[in-house]
C-alpha cells in the first residue's frame, strides 16, 4: 500500500530498517564522523572544569533547538534568564531553559545513574521540555503540517501502538549486532520522529537522545555535540530526507545526511573549545600580570561557566564575601576582561569575549 500522510501510519516499519545500511559510501562517512567525534572527546577533555561546556555550550543548544520549532529567544535574553535562575523572563526564555534542564536530567540519568534509553525516560524528557504531566499520546488528530497547511504526516496512533513501536525502538538500540553506533544514531533519530510519540516537543527531545546516545555508547564523555545548528542550515535537506524514508525508505541518504551532520558539528565545536582553551588560558594570565591580589583559579572558572556573572555567584562559591565580590568584578571590569551593564536592579558582568565564541 502506498503511504499516504492523510492516514495515521500505524504500519510504521519495525526496526531494524531491511536491506543493506552499511554500504560503502555510508562506511566512508563513518569512518571520517568517528574521527572527528573521538577529537572532539580529547578537546573537551583538555578543559580542566568541565560544567563550563556542559552549561555554556548547551545553553546554545537549547536555544537553537527550540528555534527549530519557532520557539525564539536571543542571547541576551537567554543568559539574563539563565543568571536569575529563570525569574522575570519570557515564556519562550522559560521554555528553552525547560529544555536544557532535560538535557541535564537525561545526562544525569544516563551518566550517573546508570539508566537505559527507554520510554520511560523519553517521557520524563518530553514532561520537563513542555511542563507538563502527560506522557505518550492517548487521543487522535496529531498531524504534521507544511507552511502552507497542507498534511504531509500523521504519526501512528493508539497508545498501546506507539509504546510498541518505542519498544521496538529500545530493542533495537541495545541489540547485539555489529552496526556502527553513528548509524544506529541516524536510524532512532528517523523512528524516534516518525512515531511521534508526544503531542508536542518531539523534535526536541529527539536531539535530547542523540546527544545521551552518543555518551551512553562511549564516545563522548559529555554532552557538547548538538546537530541544530546543522539542522538549520540544512534544514530543506532534513525534512526532505525523513520524508524519502516514509515514502521510498531511502535510508542510505539519510544516514549520510547524519553521519555529515555528526563530522561537520564535531570539527567546528573542537575548533570552539580549542577557541575556549586558549581565551582561558590568556584571561588567567592577565589576571595574574594586572590583578595579582584578585586571582584565583575558582573565580577564573567562574567567569567561564556561563557568559552572565553576578556578584551572588561569587558569594555562593565562597570566592569573596559580597563587598569584596563587588571589588573583584569592578577591578576586573577595569582591565577589560568584563562589561557590566544594569537592566533593571540587576547588574551583570559579561564575559564578551566568551560569549561572542558560544554564540558564532
Amino acid at each position: 500500500m502506498p503511504f499516504d500522510p492523510q492516514k495515521p501510519y500505524n504500519d510504521l516499519p519495525l526496526l531494524p530498517p531491511p536491506g543493506e545500511l552499511e554500504t560503502k559510501a555510508v562506511l566512508k562517512k563513518a569512518i571520517s564522523a568517528n574521527k572527528a567525534l573521538a577529537e572532539l572527546k580529547g578537546a573537551g577533555e583538555l578543559i580542566p572544569d568541565q560544567t563550563l561546556l556542559i552549561q555554556a555550550i548547551g545553553l546554545q543548544e537549547a536555544k537553537l533547538s527550540s528555534e527549530i520549532e519557532n520557539i525564539v529567544t536571543t542571547n541576551d535574553e537567554l543568559y539574563r534568564a539563565f543568571a536569575d535562575d529563570g525569574q522575570r523572563t519570557n515564556p519562550h526564555t522559560k521554555e528553552v531553559l525547560r529544555y536544557k534542564d532535560a538535557l541535564w536530567h537525561g545526562y544525569r540519568s544516563i551518566k550517573f545513574d546508570n539508566r537505559p534509553l527507554t520510554t520511560v525516560l523519553f517521557e520524563e524528557l518530553f514532561q520537563i521540555i513542555k511542563e507538563t504531566t502527560a506522557g505518550v499520546r492517548r487521543t487522535p488528530g496529531t498531524k504534521l503540517a507544511n507552511p502552507m497547511g497542507e498534511i504531509i504526516y500523521t504519526p501512528p496512533e493508539g497508545e498501546s501502538v506507539i509504546r510498541d513501536k518505542l519498544a521496538n525502538l529500545e530493542t533495537f538500540l541495545y541489540a547485539q549486532d555489529d552496526l556502527d553506533p553513528l548509524i544506529k544514531l541516524a536510524i532512532m533519530h528517523y523512528q524516534f520522529e516518525a512515531i511521534h510519540p508526544f503531542t508536542d516537543g518531539n523534535g526536541r527531545t529527539g536531539r535530547i537522545l542523540n546527544i545521551l546516545y552518543l555518551i551512553e555508547s562511549g564516545l563522548l564523555e559529555i554532552p557538547v555535540l548538538y546537530l541544530s545548528q546543522y539542522i538549520i542550515n540544512n534544514k530543506n535537506s532534513y525534512y526532505s530526507g525523513l520524508k524519502r524514508i516514509t515514502e521510498e525508505h531511502a535510508w542510505e541518504s539519510w544516514i549520510l545526511y547524519i553521519l555529515d551532520a555528526i563530522e561537520q558539528t564535531a570539527q567546528s565545536t573542537r575548533k570552539r573549545i580549542l577557541t575556549i582553551r586558549n581565551l582561558m588560558n590568556e584571561s588567567i594570565e592577565q589576571v595574574k600580570r594586572e590583578l595579582p591580589k584578585v586571582y584565583t583559579k575558582d573565580l577564573l572558572e567562574l567567569l567561564f561557566r556561563q557568559p552572565y556573572c553576578k556578584i551572588r555567584f561569587l558569594e555562593e562559591a565562597g570566592i569573596a564575601q559580597r563587598q569584596t565580590a563587588s571589588t573583584y568584578l569592578r577591578e576586573l571590569e577595569r582591565i577589560g576582561l568584563l562589561h557590566g551593564v544594569k537592566a533593571g536592579r540587576e547588574y551583570y558582568y559579561i564575559n564578551l569575549k566568551l560569549l561572542d565564541i558560544l554564540v558564532k
